[in-house]
């Protein structure tokens, strides 16, 4: 089933309407009913009841996303809603381990206290708490300096305002967020790989396959680096979407 964005937008946000002060072309985008004037949308074409939200040149009129410059603004919002879920996630993380680091021995204390309780239930089930990996694991995390687990803590903290950056600008589709985004995302494919090497899950093969596609789509339906004539491209583009040039263009024709 086809999407149809622009109503669907327009059902949750409401109709955008303009007068322009050309008479050919507010011609077009006004009509005389029984129960009055009713004035074309900028957004889904559909004829709306009531005055015009604005009026004035031509030029002025908003800008309004329709179409598949409307889709390409909803996967952008995803992305960021994905990117500010990632964003405070990491924050928390780093306060985690910035606590960590400041009672280091304290919970490392309690953590052999609760081992020594839970290595008979466990050796009755024939499991060795003393070689398993995860447990191995922990042990070697309280090896760590204490300046070690800061600095973890602070590119922490870094990569997580990268990520609430990232979704602030794609929210309001950001051109400098995008190029960003790409960026930063690329930039973390290499190690997301190797990771792969180390150890397969599918965790990692959706985490790299979603990456992966963010980056390709991004930059190409965006024009980014170049690609697909560019920026100039992308803008002309994005006009060509809006309703009230259209409709100039049609008047001008007639």
């Amino acid at each position: 089933m086809k999407i149809d964005w622009d109503r669907r937008t327009c059902a949750r946000k409401g109709h955008v309407t303009y007068a322009p002060d050309d008479p050919r072309l507010r011609l077009r985008l006004r009509a005389e009913t029984a129960l009055g004037d009713v004035w074309r949308c900028l957004r889904c074409g559909d004829f709306v009841l009531g005055e015009p939200h604005g009026s004035g040149p031509a030029d002025d009129a908003p800008l309004v996303p329709r179409g598949k410059v409307l889709r390409d603004l909803f996967i952008l919002r995803f992305l960021a809603i994905e990117r500010a879920v990632r964003g405070v996630f990491i924050v928390l993380v780093a306060v985690a381990v910035w606590k960590f680091s400041n009672s280091q021995d304290a919970v490392r204390r309690l953590f052999n206290e609760y081992l020594d309780v839970f290595r008979p239930v466990f050796r009755h089930f024939h499991y060795d708490l003393d070689h398993s990996p995860v447990v191995g694991s922990i042990q070697k995390v309280f090896g760590y300096k204490h300046s070690t687990l800061l600095l973890v803590a602070a590119l922490l903290l870094a990569y997580a305002l990268i990520e609430l950056v990232e979704a602030v600008g794609l929210w309001y589709a950001k051109r400098w967020a995008e190029y960003l985004t790409v960026i930063a995302t690329a930039a973390f494919l290499p190690l997301e790989i190797y990771e792969l090497t180390e150890k397969v899950s599918y965790l990692k093969i959706v985490t790299l396959v979603l990456n992966l596609l963010a980056v390709l789509y991004i930059a190409v339906a965006k024009r980014l680096f170049g690609l697909r004539g560019g920026r100039k491209a992308f803008e002309e583009e994005r006009h060509s979407a809006s309703l009230m040039e259209v409709e100039e263009s049609a008047g001008v024709l007639a």
